[in-house]
């Protein structure tokens, strides 16, 4: 692959990334979210975990230094740099019942699901095999007292980024989000580049 990559709005990609190269996720024109996912290259049935990550993190705020965790308890990413430091992994990827259930006055879109569900068939996962996807840059402040979640415009700016180091040979899915309330409610493309770690 040569050089930055585009993802135009609401669309998806599915690409191999190797051990050791480096995915940089990079927010070209501010205030887009990437809807991330990573599957084992050798077997796709072993997937990126928010709750393994979670877990085994200790925390919900994932940023430089933490790990992404499969639902085999390896760790398939690393986040070496961050520039951004707030992202999502809690929400499930937007789909057209997404559409339908909080945007009724507006044109039924696959989303982010439908996006990553079209790019990964060809490496053999199902749209059922799709969990929770890593969303970077995604702003869901948690409410302490009632648990509330709410769905903010991401913070970042044009020419942020987010890198992470593969750990296992990995399949990447790769979206520019596609919800309204998710990306302040404009879509943006999102740019990306693999190099070496």
């Amino acid at each position: 692959m040569n050089g930055p990559q585009v993802i135009p709005p609401r669309s998806g990609t599915a690409f191999p990334l190797r051990a050791g190269q480096v995915l940089t996720v990079t927010d070209a024109l501010g205030c887009q979210v990437a809807d991330l996912l990573a599957f084992a290259a050798d077997d796709v049935h072993e997937v990126i975990s928010n709750g393994r990550t979670f877990d085994y993190e200790e925390t919900v705020r994932l940023t430089t230094g933490n790990r992404i965790w499969s639902n085999r308890s390896r760790v398939l990413l690393e986040i070496v740099e961050d520039t951004v430091g707030c992202h999502d992994f809690l929400l499930t990827p937007c789909s057209e019942a997404t559409f339908r259930h909080f945007y009724p006055e507006s044109p039924v879109h696959r989303g982010c699901f439908g996006n990553l569900a079209e790019a990964l068939a060809p490496y053999g996962v199902e749209p059922d095999a799709i969990p929770v996807a890593f969303n970077v840059f995604m702003n869901v402040p948690i409410d302490g007292a009632s648990g509330r979640l709410e769905v903010l415009p991401p913070p970042s700016k044009a020419g942020d980024f987010i890198r992470l180091r593969a750990a296992q040979d990995c399949v990447i899915g790769l979206t520019a989000c596609s919800a309204y309330a998710s990306n302040g409610g404009t879509f943006k493309p999102i740019q990306y580049e693999i190099g070496a770690g």
